[in-house]
């Protein structure tokens, strides 16, 4: 591996082996320096080329610099995001999503944006087949979790629309509402069917445009650029050369991107993309789904090379999903574990999940936050039960006797005025405390040995700010008893502190 070279025209190269290399185009004007390059924090994207051999042609693959990578880039919207990557050179994979769980690993996986199947939400969220069962409501709700989890512009599965088109209108201003970047619109007819399955029916093409102009319109009204992507399903339901012109219609109206559903040939897609050449397409490799579907499956460089601008998988992520679980389930059936290798560790999952983060940023919060000590002012209501329950006799009945509290414990060793015994000098007297409430009625009333200090403060926590010992010492010569303390607190019940 050799160091990375900057060129001229503000490229930077660099030679991973005599087989692969590495070349960064950098936005113009380029860098003085190849350490200001390196820490130059531009808000577009970068265009990677790998050689995989000298024989191959160059993929074109695209790596996203963080959509908050700068203040000017926190605050894109979604739509101009995905507008940046569709003006970006080369093809671009998106998986298909289905909860934020599975959006949040997309983006983690380094895809620049990601998009919402509705078969793969039908059968997350209701267990039930992609044939019209899932509702509008249903659809922006969960496509609303989704976009909130993730930075990464989201493209929506708007189905048909669910309705008329005024209903078209009220759906793209859901999504919009919802933080969508874009919304794909059919013109099957309710209830629709999955693409690729038996059955589906489309819309007249005069209805069908008029969806999409509804769609436009809903845009300009809110105020949004959502980008559209007209999908039509007519090549199964009616023909190719209907499609054709179904799309051309399309882009006519002010569609942002095209789809033909089931293209049957690499002929089709490519006769497909010669439609409205400026118009990015869009295909569904998936939708090639793995084997299942009708359009042949091609990889990305051959789907770039046919003139496609974005390719979809709506199937992988729910489809391993599946197969994961249940493979999990027959493990446990059958008394094993499964396998260590199909499981992340607990803390991957927590890193996924964002434990990590959340603690972290619990910290910050917490340092600000003290541990809020006991004065003078504050309230009685903390208690011991024991002297709870003493308190509540007293009240029923004030002459009750005085409640004496005698602790087997000698918690100090020494004495104020340096001899050993116990209970000689200051620490063989006793305190008393009392607690008259503002009805004047007493509420506590307890004695306790001068050298347990240490557990007045469990008894009456209103004397946890306050120096007991200091003013023992300075009453430690006076004969008799002595009043240390008198105080009303923040419950406007007074306490009184003697030394006897």
């Amino acid at each position: 591996m050799k160091l990375p070279v900057a060129s001229n025209d503000g490229s930077l190269s660099l030679s991973l082996s005599h087989s692969a290399s590495l070349r960064l185009q950098l936005p113009s004007p380029p860098p003085h320096s190849l350490r200001q390059s390196l820490s130059w924090r531009p808000s577009i994207k970068r265009t990677i080329s790998l050689f995989t051999n000298p024989q191959q042609k160059p993929v074109s693959l695209v790596m996203a610099m963080s959509a908050r990578i700068n203040d000017e880039s926190a605050v894109e919207s979604p739509a101009k995001a995905l507008r940046k990557i569709l003006e970006m050179p080369g093809v671009h994979q998106g998986p298909a999503c289905f909860d934020a769980l599975s959006a949040k690993l997309v983006e983690r996986a380094g895809f620049l944006y990601c998009f919402t199947s509705g078969f793969s939400i039908s059968a997350a969220r209701l267990a039930l087949p992609d044939t019209g069962y899932i509702s509008y409501g249903e659809m922006l709700d969960q496509g609303q979790l989704i976009t909130q989890s993730v930075s990464i512009p989201v493209i929506g599965d708007g189905d048909n629309g669910y309705g008329n088109a005024m209903n078209v209108k009220r759906t793209v201003k859901g999504y919009i509402r919802a933080g969508f970047a874009g919304i794909i619109l059919e013109d099957q007819v309710s209830p629709k069917a999955c693409g690729h399955t038996q059955g589906r029916k489309v819309v007249s093409r005069e209805e069908a445009v008029l969806r999409i102009k509804a769609a436009v319109d809903a845009r300009k009204e809110s105020g949004s650029d959502i980008v559209i992507v007209a999908r039509t399903d007519s090549r199964q339901a009616v023909s190719l050369s209907e499609s054709l012109r179904r799309a051309r219609a399309f882009a006519d109206v002010g569609a942002d991107v095209l789809f033909i559903d089931a293209l049957a040939s690499k002929d089709e897609m490519e006769a497909f993309c010669k439609i409205s050449p400026k118009i990015p397409k869009m295909s569904l490799k998936a939708n090639m789904l793995e084997g299942g579907g009708k359009t042949p499956i091609l990889n990305p460089l051959e789907l770039e090379e046919v003139g496609f601008k974005l390719v979809v998988y709506p199937l992988s992520l729910v489809g391993v999903s599946i197969r994961a679980m249940q493979d999990a389930l027959l493990a446990i059936k059958g008394g094993r574990l499964p396998s260590p290798g199909t499981l992340p560790t607990f803390g991957e999952m927590k890193e996924i999940l964002g434990f990590n983060s959340y603690y972290e940023e619990e910290r910050k919060y917490a340092s600000a936050v003290s541990q809020p000590s006991i004065k003078v002012g504050s309230s009685i209501n903390s208690l011991q039960r024991r002297v709870e329950d003493d308190s509540e006799k007293k009240d029923q009945n004030p002459q009750s006797p005085v409640v004496e509290v005698i602790t087997p414990e000698i918690y100090r060793n020494y004495d104020g005025d340096g001899s050993k015994g116990p209970f000689s000098g200051i620490w063989s007297r006793r305190l008393r405390v009392k607690i008259t409430g503002r009805d004047g009625f007493e509420r506590l009333d307890v004695r306790i040995p001068a050298g347990f200090l240490e557990g007045l403060t469990n008894i009456v926590p209103a004397l946890g700010g306050i120096n007991i010992k200091e003013l023992m010492d300075d009453a430690a010569g006076e004969v008799g008893g002595k009043l240390l303390l008198d105080f009303i607190d923040g419950m406007g019940d007074r306490i009184e502190v003697f030394l006897e």
